[in-house]
């Protein structure tokens, strides 16, 4: 008998998830609009973290409880935090630098270094197709980097660290998944990142104006209703039928970064992310078949 707390409707979790990374890349937005506006990485960092965990906490609340409120296992939870508050700063910070698709564009090296880690940090078997759409992949982020063949920029590196960060967070996720409900793990590790860069802020911390005050409370109700409708998608679809649909944020991302700063990724960029995108399907592709029973997908992986 399926445990299910949601019927399931595929077209609308397709909606729900469309919506979400059409919704998302306004957060880039309000953070590269701060960066040039002068403002310290690591101060955009902490009103991402401080205002979302201020936006999520009566959520939490509403569904566990003050007691379930406590993080379990901590460890855990602080270390996905600071992976996520890594990926967040290194993410902003190649922002100040670089358009935000081509953020966007490297940062998709995220489910191959998944794919890369997942054998060491939850112990699952990789099969050579995965490993070959890897190293492809890997290829598409080369073109869009494109060393030696046009100026470096620092943000390139950033962006593949931010990459980086998350994938090592996805993977503690995927570690703790099922422990408790994803807005309540979200209250955590805003919760924790918040922490990790109130130390910090104290070196870098300008009085914001009244207008950064207002981008810093939007930042995080941006990414706060981003994710609920991440959440609320994957109540109505499976994993492996949105999993893709997370690349269509880079549509928006292009339009965004366009409609309000001017840039426009070239034909290379477009080739790399092409590449990227079509690997990570794939390997989404053999993730799932390699769960399906061997009567049912008859392949391994």
């Amino acid at each position: 008998m399926s445990t299910r707390m949601h019927p399931q409707k595929p077209l609308l979790g397709i909606f729900l998830m469309l919506a979400a990374m059409g919704v998302l890349p306004f957060l880039d937005v309000c953070a590269k609009t701060l960066g040039r506006q002068g403002v310290p990485v690591v101060e955009i960092v902490w009103a991402r973290l401080f205002f979302g965990m201020m936006l999520t906490l009566p959520l939490a609340y509403r569904l566990v409880g003050v007691r379930g409120l406590a993080p379990n296992p901590p460890v855990l939870h602080g270390l996905r935090g600071l992976f996520l508050c890594s990926a967040t700063f290194f993410f902003f910070w190649a922002l100040k630098t670089l358009p935000i698709a081509d953020t966007l564009a490297i940062f998709f090296v995220q489910p191959l270094i998944i794919t890369l880690l997942s054998p060491v940090m939850l112990g699952e078997k990789v099969g050579i197709r995965r490993w070959v759409a890897v190293v492809i992949g890997f290829v598409g982020t080369l073109i869009i980097i494109r060393p030696g063949f046009q100026a470096f920029d620092p943000g390139m590196l950033m962006a593949l660290a931010a990459g980086t960060s998350l994938a090592i967070y996805m993977l503690l996720t995927r570690k703790m998944s099922g422990r408790t409900h994803a807005m309540v793990t979200t209250f955590h590790t805003n919760i924790v990142g918040a922490v990790i860069m109130s130390v910090a802020l104290p070196f870098v911390w300008q009085m914001p104006t009244l207008n950064q005050w207002l981008l810093f409370v939007l930042m995080a109700a941006i990414a706060t209703f981003g994710h609920f409708l991440i959440v609320k998608a994957y109540d109505h679809a499976e994993a492996s039928l949105l999993a893709p649909l997370a690349y269509a944020e880079m549509i928006m991302a292009v339009a965004a970064g366009w409609y309000f700063f001017g840039d426009f990724p070239d034909r290379w960029t477009f080739v790399g992310v092409g590449i990227l995108i079509a690997c990570a399907i794939y390997i989404s592709y053999r993730e799932r078949v390699r769960k399906l029973p061997a009567s049912v997908s008859g392949e391994h992986s």
